[in-house]
C-alpha cells in the first residue's frame, strides 16, 4: 500500500524526512531518502535474517566467513576472509578461532611462509552451510514477495550500479 506522495505506508523514513523539512525547509532530503531506506530495509532484513543463524548456532559475521569459503571451493587466507567478508583482519581471527574449536574450518600453515595460514571448510562446516543456505533464501525470497518481478530486477538492477560506484569511490573490492 502507498500513501499520495508515493511512499510505502509504515515508511518511517517519511515521517524522519518529513520532520527534516518541517525544521528546514527547503533542504534536499533526497539523499537521506535513499541511504535512509536502505540502511532501515538493511536493518530490518538483519533482524530477521539472524534467527535462522542463530538457530544453527551461528552469527551473520560467522555464517559470512563460512559461506566464503563454501562458495569459492578452496582454502582462503584469513587476509583472503576479511576482504571477502568486509571484515577486519583481527575479527576474522577471533571468528576463525572459534569456528576451529567447533570443527567447522580446518587451518594449515603454508611450506613457504610460516606466517600465512589456510584455512578451509571441514565436512562438518560444508554440510552447516549446506543445510543453512535453503532456509536464508527461502526468508529472502519472502521478504521480497511483495514486489513484482520487474520491481525486484529493477531495485538489483540500482542497487548494483550504487554499490559499483561506491565500491570504487570508496575503495572497496570490486567483484
Amino acid at each position: 500500500m502507498t500513501t499520495d506522495s508515493g511512499r510505502a505506508a509504515g515508511d518511517t523514513v517519511a515521517e524522519v524526512v518529513r520532520q527534516w523539512q518541517d525544521v528546514h525547509p527547503g533542504i534536499d532530503t533526497g539523499p537521506m531518502e535513499i541511504i535512509g531506506r536502505i540502511n532501515r530495509c538493511a536493518a530490518l532484513l538483519q533482524q530477521a535474517e539472524d534467527a535462522p543463524l542463530r538457530r544453527a548456532g551461528l552469527t551473520r559475521a560467522e555464517f559470512d566467513l563460512l559461506g566464503a569459503l563454501r562458495r569459492t571451493g578452496h582454502e582462503l587466507t584469513p587476509g583472503d576472509l576479511a576482504r571477502e567478508t568486509f571484515s577486519s583482519g583481527a575479527a576474522v581471527t577471533k571468528r576463525l578461532k572459534q569456528l576451529t574449536a567447533r570443527g567447522l574450518v580446518g587451518r594449515r600453515g603454508d611450506t613457504r611462509d610460516r606466517r600465512v595460514a589456510h584455512v578451509a571448510l571441514t565436512d562438518a562446516g560444508r554440510d552447516l552451510v549446506d543445510a543453512v543456505l535453503p532456509g536464508q533464501l527461502a526468508y529472502e525470497k519472502a521478504a521480497l514477495a511483495g514486489l513484482d518481478t520487474p520491481g525486484r530486477d529493477d531495485l538489483a538492477a540500482l542497487l548494483g550500479q550504487l554499490l559499483a560506484q561506491l565500491e570504487g569511490s570508496l575503495g572497496g573490492p570490486r567483484a
